[in-house]
């Protein structure tokens, strides 16, 4: 039996170092710029210690060298910005001047933990201890309750009566509930988010949707995980409606689900149903057909309703995912 997720851990050195080297490589931090072990400790709210380990993988990786007074030169050149020259020098910012934007530490574990959870809800309900979650990864009772908030307001995980925190099972009735929400929800702000659209968005979807159909041995996990959120989170995200968006925040805890079962299912069936149905919907649009749209994406929620039970039972029967000391399997789940 394959495991979904390990269980352990990931280094807080480990989660910062990924995260500067992805702001190197995307132009956040540009070439030549001088990092210290204070500003990344101050970056991402974490100790000076895995601020040194994060600055030495980094140089492990040839994106930093060690300066000649304190602190690491970035010496990689991101993919956005021009080349500056062969000696390595540069008229980049240095610590004076450079400035990152400060990432709390439940970022940095959020992720994993996100993953953690939603993977094992297709197999039971979850109690969630969120002091042992916080001592499992290193972190104070602080970071580990502000996760707990993220995920909360992800739809991840509720309250129960006792006020104890858990994550329902993806349970037909669940999935069901969830469902008919946004079958309700999200064909309304459709409407609303129409007249917002800039020029060019409806036909740049449309066209990844039409090149993904044009490709279908090459989709994967990640790409379809992707065309979801082009279609139920960044073009409903034109809505204006900020009391309606906050009420499909919670049944979209479903896409976050869909995150994971795409990547484990993602042979399940020959060619992935719901790509003509999105197709569809772009059509009805791009002709100025907004009722059609909507009835368009309603059929398409209903639809997608049984195969992600389909999903989900697929993935109950082939992951077996470690034991996590921050879980408990609740009774009945």
């Amino acid at each position: 039996m394959k495991s979904a997720t390990t269980g352990i851990a990931p280094r807080l050195y480990r989660r910062a170092c990924d995260l500067l080297a992805a702001d190197i490589a995307n132009g956040v931090i540009v070439h030549g710029t001088r990092l210290t072990e204070t500003m990344v400790a101050n970056r991402f709210g974490i100790s000076r210690a895995p601020a040194r380990q994060a600055l030495a993988e980094l140089e492990r990786l040839h994106l930093v060298r060690k300066a000649e007074s304190r602190g690491y030169d970035v010496v990689a050149k991101s993919r956005s910005v021009p080349e500056i020259g062969t000696t390595g020098e540069s008229s980049a910012p240095t610590t004076d001047t450079m400035r990152m934007q400060p990432r709390s530490s439940w970022e940095l574990i959020y992720d994993n933990i996100e993953i953690e959870i939603v993977s094992r809800t297709s197999l039971a309900d979850w109690r969630i201890n969120e002091a042992m979650l916080a001592k499992h990864y290193g972190v104070s009772r602080t970071v580990g309750r502000d996760v707990v908030a993220r995920l909360q307001q992800r739809g991840i995980v509720h309250k129960d009566e006792s006020g104890r925190w858990y994550a329902p099972a993806l349970t037909a009735k669940h999935i069901d509930e969830l469902y008919e929400l946004r079958w309700i929800l999200e064909p309304i702000a459709l409407e609303k988010a129409a007249a917002n659209f800039p020029d060019g968005l409806l036909l740049s979807l449309r066209k990844n949707v039409a090149d993904a159909i044009q490709s279908v041995d090459k989709i994967d996990g990640e790409m379809l995980d992707a065309l979801e959120q082009q279609l139920h989170v960044e073009l409903l995200g034109y809505c204006e409606n900020a009391s309606l968006m906050r009420a499909i925040s919670l049944p979209q805890a479903l896409l976050v689900a869909h995150h994971f079962l795409y990547h484990w299912t993602i042979g399940l069936f020959d060619t992935e149903p719901f790509l003509p149905e999105h197709l569809a919907i772009f059509d009805s649009l791009l002709a100025g057909d907004i009722e059609g749209a909507k009835a368009g994406l309603t059929r398409h929620l209903q639809i997608s309703r049984s195969r992600a039970m389909m999903r989900i039972k697929a993935v109950a029967e082939v992951i077996s995912p470690d034991e996590l000391p921050y879980l408990e399997k609740m009774e009945g789940g």
